[in-house]
């Protein structure tokens, strides 16, 4: 099936959300209806020949119960179905659960079963088609920024980098602990299928038994699933499910893996809100307490990437977002970096550049490292650290990071054999025992001279340079607000 049919595809459906959205709904809740009426217009085709598959559909909860009524019925019914599918165990339970028909208009809602998803032969489509179509889907919902849904969604240029080097191989199982939409976990899926020829048995493998996801938030969780679903992943909705609705922090969960890849939430304190004995809401930051931690702290990136640490089989390895607090925050954080640059291979650093995250306010990188076995002497030799920040401007709209950005880091990095790497400029190496010299063992460094200090002929768009003053604005509130918090108590 052809891109031009997944193009159209997705101006159907866009056309129609745009419809929907003069009712008030935002594309977060129509991504979220679409993906419960797909899913059972799915799991009917899938029980009809060719394919004569059981369903795990209740009868009277299906497809067809949907189809045979209209109106007001339709409307309660569509509810009823939703509130029972969602205490159904296995994948049915993730997608239904706590689920709400957000479409007020049963006329509006009539005419999205029949005339927009029943007329498609959703199973016979190839994996591409459906799955391009629901990614764009996915892409406009992260774009609306009041919806805020751009958290769970990672730049796919950025993954699909990060993928390439890390070389997801057959047989390996692969964890992001914080999976959102399921950025990570589809990419390993495609770059282990392209890369490899399969047999019968690597083929199934891969589609049950190899990806493993932890996400926090029911709706995304659901969303993740789906977007699974549709590229062909997880079975046929009655297999072990892929995603695990849970606080990935809260414990360790048992399972290690070979590989993790990650972008786990920004946004710097793991805290609840709880109402105080005089009605008001305090926040309360959770400190994170866990045998297998190095340190107790209510950074959540830190505990994110002390989490990630111990979810790796000995040899595994890691590739995670971190915002740069992590790289030069003192106390927790020290200890964080000492015992990781000890215990682990920590042999490279991705400085991202800013603009590229649909959650503002966001300077990351990209840190790379293997677990290694208990020893005397530290593992890591050689942190190597690639700029790719300094002199770089990008823009969600108007010069948005495309994966082209992305390859000398590729080139750079030898993945084929990293101790045939070569310092170029913006790619140097930084021996253990100098990072150990450095006050807090602060990993934030960087030596490229900014050209736009240097010379203003040298200055980018002002539209970028507007946005660039945003970010770091947006940035610097989000440390105040954090001093703040830490002030009150």
């Amino acid at each position: 099936m052809n891109g031009n049919h997944s193009h159209q595809l997705v101006q159907k459906l866009w056309n129609y959300c745009n419809i929907l959205r003069d009712d008030g709904l935002s594309y977060g809740d129509y991504v979220e209806q679409l993906t419960y009426l797909l899913f059972l217009k799915m799991a009917d085709e899938q029980s009809r020949p060719p394919f004569n598959k059981a369903s795990a559909v209740p009868a009277g909860y299906d497809w067809p119960s949907l189809l045979a009524r209209d109106g007001d019925e339709l409307e309660i019914h569509y509810r009823h179905l939703l509130e029972t599918l969602g205490k159904q165990k296995g994948m049915l339970g993730v997608i239904f659960r706590k689920a709400q028909n957000k479409i007020q208009d049963p006329a509006k809602l009539r005419r999205l079963i029949v005339d927009l998803i029943d007329k498609e032969q959703w199973s016979s489509l190839s994996a591409d088609v459906k799955g391009d179509a629901y990614e764009g889907l996915l892409q406009k919902n992260a774009e609306d920024v009041k919806g805020g849904a751009g958290q769970y969604f990672t730049p796919r240029p950025l993954i699909a980098a990060i993928v390439d080097v890390m070389t997801p191989s057959p047989g390996q199982t692969i964890c992001d602990p914080a999976c959102g939409t399921g950025g990570f976990l589809l990419a390993s899926h495609d770059y282990i299928a392209k890369h490899n020829a399969l047999d019968r048995a690597q083929k199934k493998r891969l589609k049950s038994g190899t990806l493993f996801g932890v996400e926090l938030v029911d709706s995304v969780a659901r969303l993740c699933c789906m977007n699974l679903l549709l590229h062909g992943i997880g079975g046929n909705g009655t297999d072990e499910v892929p995603v695990e609705v849970r606080d990935a922090l809260s414990s360790h969960g048992g399972r290690y893996y070979e590989m993790v890849l990650t972008n786990p939430p920004f946004g710097k304190k793991s805290s609840v809100t709880i109402v105080n004995e005089e009605g008001k809401a305090e926040k309360e930051s959770l400190i994170v307490h866990r045998d297998d931690f190095w340190a107790s702290t209510s950074n959540k990136q830190l505990n994110f990437l002390q989490h990630v640490f111990t979810l790796l089989k000995q040899h595994g390895h890691a590739a995670i977002v971190v915002p740069d607090n992590v790289l030069f925050e003192g106390g927790a954080g020290e200890t964080v970096r000492r015992e990781l640059l000890k215990q682990a291979d920590v042999h490279t650093l991705l400085r991202l550049p800013t603009g590229i995250f649909y959650a503002q306010g966001v300077k990351a990188n990209v840190l790379f490292f293997d677990r290694k076995p208990a020893s005397e002497k530290a593992w890591t030799e050689n942190l190597w650290i690639y700029d790719l920040r300094t002199n770089q401007h990008f823009t969600l709209k108007e010069n948005p990071l495309k994966r082209a950005d992305l390859d000398d880091f590729v080139t750079c990095y030898q993945s084929a054999n990293r101790y045939q790497r070569k310092e170029t400029e913006r790619f140097k190496a930084f021996a253990y025992d100098d990072l150990l010299k450095r006050d807090k063992v602060n990993l934030d460094i960087f030596w490229l001279k900014d050209d736009s200090l240097e010379d203003s002929a040298n200055l980018p768009a002002p539209e970028v340079i507007a946005a660039e003053i945003v970010e770091d604005l947006r940035a610097a509130l989000e440390q105040f607000d954090m001093i703040a918090e830490d002030l009150k108590k």
